[in-house]
């Protein structure tokens, strides 16, 4: 979603949304389902379809401000839910915050070819969360997710979470807000499942605008962090490359930004040549040897993973598209669509329970937590040039159809086989696209 600051025309569409029918069915939670199941095993199920609503954080509080890049689902059966209604029999509620119904952490490890790596690697890595706002319950909520899903206590207790302002102090928070709670819920909860053994650093800012979200990024590398997740985006403008060298400049250090959730259209941060741009997928199991397949996401023409060619930033040196002449977003994707999303624990300001989770509010972290199972990054690198080292191998996993909308140069905004616009060079398989 795109914020609407000063001299920036919104091209926001409205606020409820309506997404379309999962086309295939998802890996069942926990235990013994990560591989594939007959994508045509739900077919008796309902066919209802998924809907659901864009995040508060989605609609700028303010004017300059950015928004977060997510969406809740309220009604529908979701993927994950058809393969546990096609296994058991018994169809699920819809939007039941009682029970998970979206994608686990086995899931996504299954999908992305993590497991192995996920059990070993990521000990004394530190994955930031960079956020707007304050999230009063976020540790007790990770501890929740965690808990349920069997992976290790993260807390301030015992050194593997923290959270602090823009400036580190850790009591000196800012004011609480439900809609960008659920945000950060989202993003804790992705970067545990990715990479359980990692720390994780919630840096919250004081306001969403890009001052104070960046000067909360460079608060995060300050305090060590070396993964860096954004989950936020707004126009670009002029002032964009002033805002490169100020917040996003950071050498050895991986920086993830969703890509946006707009449908074909460049957002800042994520033309930022400094940081790794995620755009965004549907994610589905099939018959095939990977046991999953993915496309483009996409719902309409306003709805989607963003992407295209920056109007301002500069292209990086290791982007070797020769149409787009600037900064070409994105550089790998992950899942975003709503319709086959995961599954997120929140309470501030909702009923505490579980919710399914969209955007590329889900990509971002996800991303960055490939990042850190790959291991500290060389000194001296900027992390979004490994995947192209990697371009066209068995190391990703290469989408070729579906778009995120029309475009005059077709790269822009259809998937194709190699590099494009939606889902860059693809999604991972393994980690090992993402060292360097």
């Amino acid at each position: 979603m795109r914020s609407t600051p000063p001299n920036r025309p919104s091209i926001r569409g409205g606020w409820r949304r309506i997404g379309t029918a999962a086309a295939a069915t998802a890996a069942l939670l926990l235990t013994g389902f990560g591989t594939a199941v007959q994508a045509d095993a739900a077919s008796s199920v309902s066919s209802a379809k998924v809907t659901y609503t864009a995040a508060p954080c989605a609609t700028p509080k303010h004017t300059g401000e950015l928004a977060c890049n997510s969406y809740r689902v309220t009604g529908g059966l979701t993927a994950y839910q058809k393969q546990q209604a096609a296994k058991t029999g018994v169809t699920p509620k819809a939007a039941d915050a009682s029970t998970p119904s979206g994608y686990s952490p086995t899931n996504l490890r299954a999908a992305y070819g993590l497991t192995s790596a996920a059990a070993s690697n990521g000990s004394g890595e530190t994955i930031a969360i960079v956020d707007a706002y304050n999230d009063p319950n976020a540790e007790t909520d990770l501890a929740t997710y965690r808990s349920y899903y069997g992976l290790s206590a993260c807390t301030t207790a015992n050194g593997c979470f923290k959270k602090v302002s823009q400036t580190g102090s850790t009591t000196s928070l800012p004011s609480s807000d439900a809609g960008w709670s659920e945000e950060i819920s989202l993003d804790l909860d992705m970067a545990s499942a990715i990479c359980p053994n990692c720390n994780i650093l919630l840096v919250e800012a004081t306001s969403a605008t890009m001052a104070n979200l960046g000067t909360a990024v460079n608060e995060a590398v300050t305090l060590g962090a070396k993964f860096v997740s954004n989950s936020y985006g707004g126009s670009e403008s002029s002032s964009d490359t002033s805002y490169d060298s100020s917040y996003f400049n950071h050498t050895g250090v991986a920086i993830t930004v969703s890509a946006g959730d707009e449908g074909y259209g460049a957002e800042y941060p994520a033309a930022s040549k400094y940081v790794t741009s995620v755009g965004g997928t549907k994610l589905s199991t099939s018959s095939t040897t990977r046991g999953w397949t993915e496309t483009v996401w996409k719902t309409s023409s306003t709805e989607g993973t963003g992407s295209g060619c920056s109007a301002y930033d500069a292209k990086p040196t290791w982007q070797t598209d020769t149409t787009c002449t600037k900064r070409m977003i994105s550089d790998v994707s992950a899942v975003a669509d709503p319709a086959t999303g995961v599954s997120v624990y929140d309470s501030y300001g909702v009923t505490a329970g579980w919710y399914t989770f969209g955007g590329t509010s889900v990509s971002a972290p996800i991303i960055a937590g490939v990042y850190a199972l790959a291991g500290t990054p060389s000194s001296g690198s900027y992390p979004a040039k490994f995947p192209y080292s990697y371009a066209g191998t068995s190391y990703l996993n290469d989408v070729t159809s579906g778009n995120n909308g029309t475009c005059t140069t077709s790269y822009y905004c259809t998937a194709t086989t190699g590099y494009d616009g939606p889902t860059g060079w693809g999604t991972p398989e393994g980690a090992t696209a993402f060292a360097g």
